[in-house]
């Protein structure tokens, strides 16, 4: 493609090296891009929260889509511009439906509030059983009578000893298109959002917003939860570190994240 009107990363395992930074290389990259006029989108599964770190990292003031496109956040303005929720109700007869066809599951949510820190709403709520995949993150702070008070934009669902791609298959069988399930790593973990929510739901709108074709979009991603983006923008590119479904959406594959494969790709325009 000619040099893009927009470029849109994940984060964990594309943007990130193995060591959770962004490596010198590539915050060079991303600051050329900018410089050019060229605006440059964090795109993660991630909440608003866990973003400001990565972007300070690579000078980054933009927009922000977080929670695989259920919340869109500007980073400058720290200001958490829409969510897109699951009801309360809802979130209760998905639990439901998973504890029944996946037995020893465990739940968390992800809320948001008006900016990144809002200490106002209960951000992460777990229930003791659950466990990170990661060896870093908040510990279980509650029940699931907790999880079901206000409307959430994500629902964490977690199992020790299956795979996520096993996981996602019983639940989108099991739940029938009542919410759209991803993963992001392979490791016994699903995600939930509210039906048709994706990264492209929020990739959209700051197209939009800024004047920008899909068709001028360059788009990084490595996971199933970036399928969707690789698909609608008009260069995908996957990591070599990434899961095949990525592969398979993407139109080129680059170096591995830890070889700097969203700067060479970049490199190429700026």
């Amino acid at each position: 493609m000619e040099r893009p009107g927009l470029v849109a990363s994940d984060v964990d395992g594309t943007l990130l090296s193995p060591l959770h930074g962004v490596t010198e290389r590539t915050a060079n990259a991303v600051r050329r891009v900018v410089a050019a006029g060229v605006p440059f989108v964090l795109a993660t599964g991630r909440p608003p929260r866990w973003v400001p770190e990565i972007a300070q990292q690579a000078d980054l003031d933009g927009y922000a889509v977080c929670a695989n496109g259920a919340v869109l956040y500007h980073l400058g303005q720290d200001r958490v511009l829409w969510q897109r929720t699951l009801d309360p109700l809802l979130v209760r007869d998905v639990m439901a439906e998973l504890d029944r066809v996946l037995p020893g599951v465990a739940f968390a949510v992800e809320r948001t509030g008006r900016t990144a820190f809002d200490d106002t709403v209960p951000q992460f709520i777990a229930e003791d059983s659950y466990t990170h995949p990661w060896p870093e993150g908040p510990e279980p702070n509650g029940d699931r009578s907790g999880m079901l008070t206000t409307p959430v934009v994500k629902i964490l669902a977690r199992h020790r000893e299956m795979t996520s791609a096993d996981m996602a298959e019983a639940a989108a069988l099991v739940l029938d298109g009542q919410v759209d399930v991803t993963f992001s790593t392979t490791m016994g973990l699903i995600e939930l959002s509210a039906p048709g929510v994706t990264k492209v739901t929020g990739l959209a709108d700051v197209a939009e917003r800024l004047g920008v074709p899909a068709a001028e979009v360059v788009a990084f991603g490595d996971m199933p939860n970036d399928v969707e983006m690789l698909t609608w923008a008009g260069h995908g590119v996957a990591m070599a570190n990434a899961h095949p479904d990525a592969k398979a959406a993407a139109d080129e594959v680059t170096a591995p994240n830890s070889e700097d494969g969203v700067a060479l790709v970049l490199e190429r325009w700026f």
